[in-house]
């Protein structure tokens, strides 16, 4: 009796294929992706609350980029060539490792950030790579079993073996924390051109448009998901040390309501649908969605920013606290409604999304100007907060 997941040629998914839907392994692969998201959230959190600002923001965009780009290619590489037999998952699962790795290698990053040293990167680096190289067998395989696809299938991999010379020497050469810098920037470079190059100038892979959203879509509830389970286990730590209080409530109230609107806010509007019409801006989509979930997984911290202030915690300005709340979640906010108008430009629904952005600006400034007024902070917070509920009441109630 033949395995169920024997091996099967790598020939290519149909892009039109109906019903596509994740398979239970991308969204295994999705819940371990996340377990960076949650290091780094908490490492950003603890940075941001000292007010040592660009440790938090050079460390958090290093580790979350790795992981988000690793995640990004692993699920576009599936939407075309998914075979979901051994060799496939085995793969997966190598990649799921290197997160495991990179996650462990997240706090050293902001540590030697904060101190002024060379960034200790090495032990991340090591998890990325394991992650890259898993990806690179897969598109090796693709290449070899489908001719119609080979060339961009080993541009895929020869890009991305290039990329990880660049990790390899900004982990070991003894630069400074400038110097690393720019080196990553132009390994970033090589990572985002290598799949435009393919994709653009030599041959599109055959993903499929709702399949990509449907991804997108199930690692942001993931991800938000995640934040509100630290936010709990922050209000559980914060009630048994000082009891219920007004703030605590609130808190908890504000943080659920945030994450159901920033749900509610990216279901509303029809990526698929447009992603299928204009396939050609994917790239848009899928670029454009890093500082997304980047924002995403900020939101966490920004509301463990304000659980330290309520500890008496936090050493910055109530000011800095409302702001590490608002800046992810207008970034989210208005970033998602940003992506949807370029995917839909040319559609009716562009002005509804233009007034949509309008009401999150509203709240959103409004909260800071607040902040920056000496209004209580916890006030303002929640003003903060309505930033995606404004945008869901302008398009469910605007649009036909």
């Amino acid at each position: 009796m033949p395995l169920r997941s024997q091996l099967r040629r790598m020939i290519g998914r149909d892009p039109a294929e109906e019903g596509r839907a994740g398979s239970s392994l991308e969204i295994f692969y999705d819940l371990v992706f996340v377990v960076a998201f949650s290091v780094a959230s908490t490492q950003l959190a603890h940075f941001v609350a000292e007010g040592h600002y660009r440790t938090a923001t050079l460390g958090y965009l290093l580790a979350t980029f790795s992981a988000i780009w690793a995640w990004i290619n692993f699920a576009w590489f599936a939407s075309a060539f998914d075979t979901d037999d051994w060799l496939f998952r085995l793969l997966a699962l190598v990649q799921m490792l290197g997160i495991a790795i990179m996650a462990i290698g997240i706090p050293a990053v902001f540590t030697s950030i904060d101190a002024g040293e060379h960034p200790a990167i090495t032990v991340m680096v090591i998890g990325y790579i394991v992650m890259r190289v898993g990806m690179v067998a897969q598109w090796v395989r693709a290449g070899l079993s489908s001719p119609d696809s080979r060339r961009t299938c080993f541009t895929y991999a020869v890009t991305t073996l290039v990329a990880q010379a660049g990790w390899v020497f900004l982990a070991l050469a003894p630069l400074n924390l400038r110097d690393t810098l720019i080196g990553a920037v132009i390994c970033v470079g090589v990572e985002i051109g290598g799949p435009w190059y393919a994709e653009t100038k030599v041959q599109p892979t055959p993903w499929n448009p709702d399949h990509i959203a449907e991804r997108y879509a199930t690692l942001t509830v993931i991800t938000l998901g995640e934040g509100v389970v630290g936010t709990v286990a922050l209000l559980q730590a914060l009630i048994e040390r000082t009891g219920w209080s007004q703030q605590t409530i609130i808190l908890g109230l504000t943080a659920m309501g945030v994450t159901f609107a920033m749900w509610w806010l990216y279901f509303l509007l029809p990526n698929g649908e447009a992603l299928r019409e204009f396939p050609q801006r994917c790239f848009g989509f899928g670029y454009g969605s890093i500082p997304l979930l980047m924002a995403c997984a900020a939101v966490g911290a920004g509301l463990h920013v304000v659980a330290l202030w309520i500890e008496n915690e936090s050493h910055i300005s109530d000011f800095a606290v409302v702001g590490a709340l608002a800046l992810p979640v207008g970034v989210f906010s208005i970033g998602l409604l940003v992506i949807n108008a370029y995917l839909t430009r040319g559609q009716e629904d562009g002005a509804i999304l233009g007034w949509a952005a309008v009401a999150a600006v509203i709240p959103l400034v409004t909260g800071l100007v607040l902040a920056g007024a000496g209004l209580p902070l916890m006030l303002c917070a929640v003003v903060v907060c309505l930033t995606p509920v404004l945008p869901v009441l302008v398009v469910e109630t605007v649009a036909d």
